[in-house]
C-alpha cells in the first residue's frame, strides 16, 4: 500500500475555489479572496460542482448576490464542464499516481502482477482518477 495522506478531496475543492475566485475577479474586477462569507459559499458550490461532475459532463455554478459594489449586487453564474475540472486538478491527479508506481516498485511487482485494485476515498468517484489508475493496471 502507498498513498499521499496529505492529498484529498479538499485539495480538489481548493483548486476549484481558486479558479472561481480568479474568474470572478477577471469578470468583475472584484477580489473575493478575503471575503470569508463569499469564500464559504464558493467552497460549498465548488464541492457540489465537483460531485456533480463525477456523474455529469457539465454543471452550472450559480451564486446570486455573492457581493455588491457601487453598481449593485454581483453574482457568479457560470457553466463548468468535466474536462475543465479535470484540467484544473490534473496536477493533483498526477500526485495520486506516483504513490501507485512507488508501491509497485517497493513490492518488486509490475502492474500485470496485480489482479485487483481497491480505490479508497471520495475522489475515486471522479472518472479521471479511475481512468488514471486503469491506465496503469489495464
Amino acid at each position: 500500500t502507498n498513498g499521499d495522506t496529505h492529498l484529498g478531496g479538499e485539495d480538489f475543492d481548493i483548486n476549484l475555489v481558486r479558479h472561481l475566485v480568479q474568474q470572478f475577479k477577471k469578470e468583475s474586477g472584484i477580489d473575493l479572496s478575503n471575503d470569508r462569507m463569499a469564500i464559504q459559499r464558493i467552497r460549498e458550490a465548488a464541492e457540489k460542482a465537483k460531485i456533480e461532475l463525477s456523474s455529469s459532463l457539465q454543471t452550472d455554478i450559480n451564486l446570486p448576490y455573492i457581493t455588491a459594489d457601487a453598481s449593485g449586487p454581483k453574482h457568479i453564474n457560470l457553466k463548468m464542464s468535466r474536462s475543465q475540472l479535470e484540467n484544473l486538478v490534473e496536477p493533483l491527479i498526477s500526485r495520486t499516481i506516483d504513490p501507485v508506481r512507488k508501491a509497485l516498485k517497493d513490492a518488486n511487482l509490475q502492474a500485470k502482477d496485480i489482479q485487483e485494485v481497491i480505490l479508497v476515498g471520495g475522489m475515486t468517484r471522479m472518472p479521471k482518477v479511475t481512468e488514471s489508475v486503469k491506465s496503469i493496471f489495464g
